[in-house]
């Protein structure tokens, strides 16, 4: 029980410290427009997976901030189901990257080779997807409303999203409570298996690297080095694959094939990279 308790207060911890600020950050980053200064660096991206160039603001957004930036940007265009589905594998990838590559950091990642493989494998996964016929694409779905929010002044904004990260940071630390107590059952039940590995890679597949943060960072701990390389290349690709697919299946994008293409994407990338990871450390 203080093995739990313990793990449980180091989780609350490493939430506070980077989902609050970043939350907050991104709110203010939205509030004042400030990335669309510089959204025509992405023009090229956006036109190479064959989107709408208005879409490099919404990319951007997503890169840096996160998901539902993104999304609000990204819904007053009139974008096609293949152009949601693009947008969704791309970002779904490559988001969030400067809270989430300093969370991989903890397990031993670096941050260069964390955005490497996302930028760049997000934009290859993405834009090999573009070869599709549009027939793949084919969606039911008709997009929702989806508006920005607008706050009439900047200490509006600032409160409500301070109480928004609050509540979200609650939301997260209880959950990864009740998943800390069970994980440590399951320990003991299966104790002569090494169970960390699939564990994190279920955890981070489900839960995002941003809320399962702490178990990551925790089990990663308990691992061999190329272990924890596997896993971290996995979930670069492919992780929180149902609530972050979700948000783009409003508008249109085919849940089925966003979630094939990065599952397939993440399992290659994964063993063809930690072979090479292997290769490298043997010769050392």
């Amino acid at each position: 029980m203080n093995n739990i308790l313990k793990k449980s207060i180091n989780s609350a911890l490493i939430i506070l410290k980077y989902v609050v600020p970043i939350y907050i950050l991104a709110d203010i980053l939205y509030y004042y427009n400030a990335l669309s200064y510089i959204s025509f660096i992405f023009e090229p991206i956006s036109a190479l997976l064959d989107l709408p160039k208005e879409t490099s603001l919404a990319i951007i957004s997503g890169m840096f901030l996160n998901l539902y930036a993104a999304i609000a940007f990204a819904a007053p265009l009139d974008l096609s189901s293949k152009d949601w589905s693009i947008l969704a594998i791309f970002l779904g990838v490559a988001h969030s990257l400067p809270v989430e590559s300093a969370i991989l950091k903890k397990t031993g990642i670096s941050i260069r080779y964390s955005l490497l493989l996302r930028i760049l494998g997000g934009f290859l996964i993405a834009y090999i997807a573009t070869f599709l016929p549009d027939s793949v694409f084919n969606s039911s779905k008709d997009a929702t409303a989806f508006t920005r929010t607008h706050y009439n002044s900047f200490f509006e904004m600032f409160f409500l999203s301070l109480k928004n990260a609050f509540f979200l940071s609650l939301k997260i630390i209880a959950l990864i409570t009740v998943l800390i107590f069970l994980m440590e059952g399951f320990k003991k039940l299966l104790k002569n298996f090494n169970v960390s590995k699939t564990f994190s890679i279920i955890t981070g597949l489900f839960l995002g690297i941003t809320y399962g943060a702490a178990i990551l960072i925790e089990e990663s701990k308990s691992m061999k080095k190329r272990d924890v390389f596997f896993i971290a290349t996995f979930l670069s690709i492919c992780h929180s694959i149902i609530e972050d697919t979700l948000l783009f299946v409003i508008f249109g994008a085919k849940f089925t094939v966003v979630v094939l293409i990065r599952l397939i994407a993440a399992i290659i990338f994964a063993y063809v990279l930690t072979f090479f990871y292997k290769k490298i450390i043997k010769n050392k």
